[in-house]
């Protein structure tokens, strides 16, 4: 099946590039150019960035910028979606008409003309702010030929119903992954069906939980992820149990953990009021880059069979820390 996003032909496995330059230590550009190659060359060409992913010296806008400055013919080949509107003083969202014109204005500036912006959204709502006011901001850009088109991104079934008829969406960026289902039954993936609209999955493999390959809190690589609620002493171990699962289902298949995980999340759009879904999973090495882009057929007995699994287990804390919004 060929997938589509605003017309421009995707791959079933997208890219995310957070990783690489929202920590504390980040990757170097050249080594970061041989994951994105290694990406493309695997069918991974929906490539998910953010403003606000690192410091305004060093981030997704200023590391897409020098990978295209080096391999411009990969500009065309790649669809890019940028997230915004996150105040860099507050850290709040601010999807305002001035806060969508700073936004983005910030991330044109930064990529030099090097690369279009083929999607811009909101990294959240704002509440407050009529979303009318933060579309036909967008639409200016749109109109310029600056932005190809709009999406959401960890939004409320409401805010879906919403937006769909105010401007036109593309698709909506929402976490799902084996130990965070809430979207399939909230109403958010069935509101994304009723109008066709892909669901972009973030966090696939559970901030690299699901990868098996993190047996304790100083395995977790970011700082800032250890202060979620799910990585706290209190609960890790308990979650780790899930994982556990997952590692012997993956065995079982003869796939690694992280692959089962990635293509669930693709498996399950083959249910009923489930909509077409593209994980992107984000690695900043090759070999991990190439493993993340497998595809790999789970039945529907297998999905059975980890939906089982998934009923035994009740993962403990909240996705995020309260300071940041969810389902807006």
């Amino acid at each position: 099946m060929t997938l589509l996003i605003n017309g421009q032909e995707i791959g079933p496995i997208g890219y995310g590039l957070m990783g690489f330059t929202w920590r504390p230590e980040p990757t170097p550009y050249e080594k970061a150019f041989e994951a994105m190659r290694e990406a493309l060359a695997n069918g991974m060409n929906f490539w998910n960035a953010g403003e606000f992913y690192g410091t305004p010296e060093n981030n997704s806008c200023t590391l897409l910028e020098a990978y295209f400055a080096k391999y411009p013919e990969d500009a065309d080949k790649v669809v890019l979606s940028i997230k915004g509107c996150i105040d860099p003083k507050t850290h709040r969202p601010d999807c305002t008409r001035a806060g969508v014109r700073r936004s983005i204005d910030t991330c044109l500036a930064l990529l030099k003309g090097r690369k279009k912006i083929d999607v811009f959204e909101c990294a959240r709502r704002e509440q407050g702010v009529d979303m009318s006011e933060t579309f036909s901001a967008i639409q200016e850009y749109i109109d310029q030929g600056l932005v190809g088109a709009i999406s959401l991104s960890e939004v409320a079934p409401e805010t879906i119903h919403a937006a769909v008829k105010l401007t036109k969406v593309v698709f909506v960026e929402l976490e799902l992954n084996l130990w965070t289902t809430d979207i399939l039954t909230n109403g958010v993936a069935a509101a994304c069906a009723q109008y066709n609209l892909p669901i972009v999955a973030y966090s696939p493999l559970g901030s690299g939980m699901l990868t098996g390959k993190i047996k304790s809190i100083d395995d977790i690589p970011n700082p800032a992820v250890k202060t979620y609620p799910r990585f706290q002493p209190d609960v890790f171990h308990l979650n780790l149990e899930l994982v556990k699962q997952v590692e012997a289902l993956a065995a079982k298949k003869g796939c690694t953990p992280a692959q089962l995980a990635i293509n669930w999340t693709r498996a399950i759009a083959r249910r009923a009021g489930v909509p077409t879904i593209i994980p992107i999973p984000g690695a900043t090495r090759t070999p991990i880059v190439k493993e993340n882009s497998r595809l790999v057929d789970i039945t529907d007995a297998e999905l059975d069979e980890i939906d089982a699994t998934l009923a035994k287990f009740e993962i403990k804390g909240e996705r995020f820390p309260e300071h940041i919004p969810v389902n807006t």
